[in-house]
C-alpha cells in the first residue's frame, strides 16, 4: 500500500491582500462582461444620429458630446480588460483621428460573439486563432473594396466633400458648413507636399455668442487679448519675438542703497531709463514694429515703446509663441535688443478687431501679398454656449485629422456601414471554406462585423429596425455591383442608400486600423486566463468630514 502524501493547503504564493481570479467563469467571462458594458456604453452614440453623453469628470468639468474618445477619456475607465480596449482605441485617435467608436464597438462584439463559443466549449487558441485568420482575410479584402481616391489637384469642394462624413458623425446638420471652414483653413496651409501636411498649422479660436454661421477662416493667429500698449494696429511690420521680460534688469542679489540728498536721488533710476531708452530706439530705428513678449512688459519699458509707436502683445503660452514664430517666420530671443534681420520677422496685418463683444488680436498674412505665405490659419468659431463650442472643436480636430490621414493614403471606401457589409459577406463565405474549429471563430467574426450598420440603423430608425435595414442591405449588396449601399440615417427610402453616389465616403487607411485594432484588443482580452490584483498602495483613506459639520 502506497503512503498517501499530505496535500498542502495553504500554500502562500503573492503577498496579504492579493486578489488572484482564474478559470473561464472567474477570468475569461468576467473580462467579457467588462468589456461589453464598456462597448454598450459608447455605441449609442455611434454615427450622425448617435446620443450624446453627458460626463462629469474628476474636477467637475461638464461634457455634452458623442465623441467616443473624449467620453473614454474622462470616464476613467479601471477595469483592466476595458483598459486594454480604452489603449486600442486611443492608438486609433493617435494614428487617424478618427473610427475610435468603431474600434471600441467593433471589439465589444467580437468578444460577446466569442462568449458563446467558450460557453459551447471551444477553447480561446482556437477563438484567437479564427479571429487572426479572419481579420487577415478582411483586410486583404478591403483593399479591393476602394471605389475612388481623393482627386489629385486639391480644391475646397473636394477636401471638404471628403471630411463631410468625418463631421457629420460629430455634427449632423452642421457639416456642411464646418467642412467648408476645415477645407478652407486646410488649403490655405497647404505644404507643396501634401504627406507632409500638419494637423497642428490648423487652430481652433473659439468665441461665445452669436451662431456657427458667423464662423470664419484667418490667415494667421488670433489672440483672445488686446495689445499692452496704445498702438492696437500696425500694416506690413517687422516683427522682433523675445521669450524674456521686457523690463529692468532684476539683480539676482538683494542690496542696500543709501540717498543722501535729492540730487542722488533724481539720478537713481536716470541711468536705468537712459539704458531702456536707447534698447527701445534702437528696436525702432531697426524697423521693428510689432513686439511679441513671452512674459512680462514692465511699466517703463512700456512707455518708450508708445513712445516710438510699437505694437507690443504680449503671448503667456510657449506653445502659441512657438506657433507664432512659424507664422511670421521669426527666431525668439532670449536678449533684450534690436535682432538681425535674419532674427526679425514680417507681418503684413496685425490689427484689434472687436468678434461678438470680445476684443481679439489678429496677425494676418495677406495671401499673394509681398510678405511670406502663412504656415498657420485658425478657425474662428462662434456658438452660443462653451459646451457647443467645446463639441464644435472637436468636430474640427476629427475633420483635419482625418483629413491628414486622406493626404497620406487617398483611397477612399464606401461609407454608411457597406463596407463592413460587404466584408461580412466575404469573410462569411471565407469562414465557410475552411475546415476545423478556426471556422467558427470566423464566422463569428464575420457575424460581428454586421454590428457597424446595424447600430447606424438603430441610432437612426428604432431598434426593431436594425435587423430589416441589414437584411434589405443584404439582398442589395447580393446583387452585381450592390456593394456600395448603406445605411440611410435620413429614412427617404426604405432605410438604404448608395452610399458612393451619395458622397458618404470613409478612408480606407482609417476603416483598416480599426478592424487591425479592434481584432488586437479582442484577442489580447480572450488569451487573459489568470488575473492577479495587489493590494493597492498607500496608508488607510482618510475620513471624510460630514456635510453637515459646520451646523451647531
Amino acid at each position: 500500500m502506497a503512503l498517501k502524501v499530505p496535500k498542502a493547503n495553504n500554500i502562500q504564493l503573492f503577498k496579504d491582500g492579493y486578489k488572484q481570479m482564474s478559470g473561464l467563469e472567474d477570468a475569461v467571462l468576467r473580462n467579457i462582461e467588462a468589456v461589453s458594458e464598456l462597448s454598450n456604453l459608447v455605441r449609442t452614440s455611434f454615427g450622425p444620429n448617435g446620443r450624446n453623453k453627458l460626463v462629469i469628470n474628476h474636477l467637475g468639468r461638464l461634457f455634452v458630446t458623442s465623441d467616443a474618445a473624449t467620453i473614454i477619456r474622462e470616464i476613467e475607465v479601471v477595469h483592466p480588460a476595458a483598459k486594454l480596449l480604452v489603449m486600442a482605441s486611443q492608438a486609433q485617435e493617435a494614428e487617424m483621428g478618427d473610427a475610435t467608436n468603431t474600434v471600441l464597438i467593433l471589439a465589444g462584439e467580437l468578444l460577446k460573439k466569442a462568449e458563446n463559443l467558450l460557453v459551447m466549449g471551444l477553447h480561446p487558441s482556437e477563438v484567437i486563432k479564427g479571429y487572426e485568420l479572419a481579420c487577415t482575410k478582411a483586410l486583404a479584402e478591403l483593399e479591393s473594396l476602394s471605389t475612388s481616391e481623393l482627386p489629385s489637384p486639391l480644391t475646397k469642394a473636394t477636401l471638404a466633400r471628403a471630411v463631410i462624413p468625418s463631421i457629420a458623425s460629430k455634427q449632423y446638420g452642421s457639416e456642411d458648413m464646418l467642412a467648408g471652414l476645415v477645407a478652407e483653413a486646410a488649403l490655405s496651409v497647404m505644404p507643396e507636399n501634401n504627406k507632409a501636411f500638419n494637423v497642428d498649422n490648423v487652430r481652433v479660436v473659439k468665441i461665445m455668442g452669436g451662431s456657427l454661421a458667423g464662423s470664419k477662416v484667418v490667415q494667421g493667429m488670433v489672440f483672445g487679448r488686446e495689445p499692452e500698449g496704445d498702438v492696437k494696429k500696425v500694416t506690413k511690420a517687422k516683427v522682433a519675438v523675445f521669450t524674456n521680460p521686457i523690463d529692468v534688469a532684476q539683480t539676482e542679489t538683494k542690496g542696500t542703497v543709501l540717498i543722501k540728498n535729492a540730487d542722488e536721488m533724481l539720478n537713481f533710476t536716470r541711468g536705468e531709463e537712459k539704458h531702456m531708452e536707447k534698447i527701445f530706439k534702437e528696436l525702432s530705428d531697426s524697423g521693428v514694429r510689432v513686439i511679441i513678449a513671452g512674459t512680462t512688459v514692465g511699466e517703463l519699458a512700456l512707455h518708450y515703446l508708445n513712445r516710438n509707436q510699437i505694437l507690443v502683445l504680449k503671448v503667456l503660452s510657449k506653445f502659441d509663441l512657438r506657433r507664432l514664430c512659424r507664422v511670421v517666420q521669426a527666431t525668439p530671443l532670449a536678449r533684450l535688443g534690436a535682432p538681425t534681420p535674419e532674427e526679425a520677422g514680417y507681418v503684413d496685418v496685425c490689427e484689434t478687431i472687436e468678434i461678438g463683444g470680445d476684443r481679439v488680436t489678429v496677425l494676418r498674412q495677406e495671401s499673394g501679398g509681398a510678405g511670406v505665405k502663412t504656415r498657420t490659419s485658425t478657425i474662428v468659431l462662434r456658438g452660443a454656449t462653451q459646451n457647443h463650442l467645446d463639441d464644435l472643436e472637436r468636430a474640427v480636430d476629427d475633420g483635419v485629422a482625418s483629413l491628414k490621414a486622406l493626404l497620406k493614403d487617398p483611397r477612399l471606401v464606401p461609407g454608411a456601414g457597406a463596407t463592413e457589409l460587404a466584408l461580412a459577406g466575404r469573410v462569411e463565405t471565407y469562414g465557410a471554406s475552411l475546415r476545423g474549429l478556426a471556422q467558427h471563430a470566423v464566422r463569428r467574426f464575420a457575424s460581428a462585423l454586421e454590428v457597424i450598420p446595424r447600430t447606424l440603423a438603430e441610432n437612426a430608425h428604432g431598434g426593431a429596425e436594425g435587423n430589416e435595414i441589414v437584411a434589405r442591405l443584404y439582398a442589395k449588396h447580393e446583387k452585381a455591383g450592390g456593394e456600395s449601399w448603406g445605411v440611410d440615417v435620413e429614412a427617404e427610402t426604405d432605410g438604404t442608400v448608395n452610399a458612393v453616389e451619395h458622397g458618404i465616403v470613409d478612408s480606407l487607411a482609417a476603416k483598416a486600423w480599426a478592424i487591425r485594432l479592434a481584432t488586437e484588443a479582442a484577442v489580447s482580452v480572450l488569451s487573459v486566463d489568470s488575473i492577479i490584483m495587489s493590494r493597492p498602495a498607500g496608508g488607510p483613506k482618510i475620513p471624510q468630514q460630514a456635510g453637515n459639520w459646520d451646523e451647531d
